[in-house]
């Protein structure tokens, strides 16, 4: 199993821990990633990144696809690439309606369908074969829509770029995962139980078979984002998982509540209905504690060192069943990650 580090990036003013990161990419760790929401951006501090590192690679958990066109998103992954050395990994998701309508004043439209098309278009600027065109329900390339003065053509980038470069999607949504097998090389869920694979095993099993050319899950990452709360108190550190998932639970996909329905689909249907209910009433503490600890245990690492050893035994199985091929850790101090990276990455 490769490890990940998700930085926190939530810091006023921004800023990043250079010395964290340099000592994960000492520890052994595969990867760094930085997400994006409506402050900060992710590529400019995966630029930073990969200029001050040597080994490790950075990925976007992820980019916003409301937030740039496809064409720029391949641009921009291209450069990256090439500057790294080949360690930039481009991680893509279609944000929420909120986010998308709210912040970046886009139609929130068909996610699945557009995130299709914008890898599809991503792919083929990366490959060259011939200069862009795209049919699309989402994108139209050259546009000829309203507005247009009929004078676009179809262009060819003048960068080579790696048509190898892994593309993943953010996403935890039936459909949003079979779209991820169908076309990108990897997925990350906001959190992931290492013991249900059942759950997304259908879904990836469909887009498996629509993507054809013998595509399976050998050639498919999984990636999920996972707490990690150190302390001696597991009451406290089960808090701190509550209070970094409420945040999904309780707001994320307000219309579609989709990272509520997966908890519900992991076995925490009660519990998801108590907490969204006290949240209903104006009751935000009481709702961020009803959030299950069962649901908290399983998709996190909390608890002392001891306890954290112990527990990342089930991500070992899930490595060896090949049911989940990166971590990507946040929240943890610096002993911690090395604790971690001891037990997982020794030989």
């Amino acid at each position: 199993m490769k490890l990940g580090l998700q930085l926190r990036t939530d810091t006023n003013p921004f800023s990043i821990d250079m010395d964290l990161i340099h000592a994960v990419e000492d520890y052994g760790f595969h990867s760094v990633w930085v997400s994006e929401a409506y402050g900060h951006d992710a590529i400019t501090p995966c630029a930073w990144i990969l200029a001050r590192t040597r080994r490790i690679h950075c990925g976007s958990a992820v980019l916003q696809i409301p937030a740039r066109t496809p064409t720029m998103a391949a641009m921009t992954a291209m450069t990256l690439d090439a500057l790294s050395g080949g360690r930039f990994i481009l991680g893509v998701g279609s944000s929420s309606a909120r986010v998308t309508e709210g912040w970046h004043g886009q139609r929130y439209g068909k996610p699945q369908t557009r995130t299709r098309e914008y890898i599809e278009i991503v792919r083929a600027v990366l490959k060259r074969d011939a200069p862009l065109v795209f049919e699309g329900e989402e994108y139209q390339i050259p546009y000829q829509g309203p507005g247009a003065l009929g004078l676009g053509r179809p262009l060819k980038s003048f960068l080579h770029g790696n048509p190898g470069l892994q593309i993943y999607t953010g996403t935890v949504s039936p459909g949003g995962l079979r779209v991820a097998a169908e076309v990108a090389d990897g997925v990350i869920p906001l959190f992931m139980d290492p013991e249900r694979y059942d759950i997304f095993e259908p879904d990836l099993a469909a887009g498996f078979a629509h993507a054809g050319g013998g595509k399976d899950r050998s050639r498919f990452n999984i990636a999920p984002l996972v707490f990690v709360a150190q302390d001696d108190d597991l009451a406290r550190a089960r808090m701190a998982a509550k209070r970094q998932l409420f945040p999904y639970l309780g707001a994320m996909g307000a219309r579609a509540g989709y990272y509520a329905a997966y908890a519900r689909r992991l076995g925490h249907e009660a519990g998801i209905e108590r907490m969204r209910a006290l949240h209903a009433e104006g009751h935000l503490e009481d709702a961020i504690a009803a959030i299950p600890d069962a649901l908290c245990d399983a998709v996190s690492l909390l608890g002392s060192a001891d306890r954290i050893r112990d527990r990342l035994g089930r991500w070992k199985v899930a490595a060896a069943k090949h049911h989940v091929s990166t971590m990507l850790i946040g929240g943890a101090s610096r002993e911690t990650l090395r604790l971690i990276a001891d037990e997982m990455l020794r030989d």
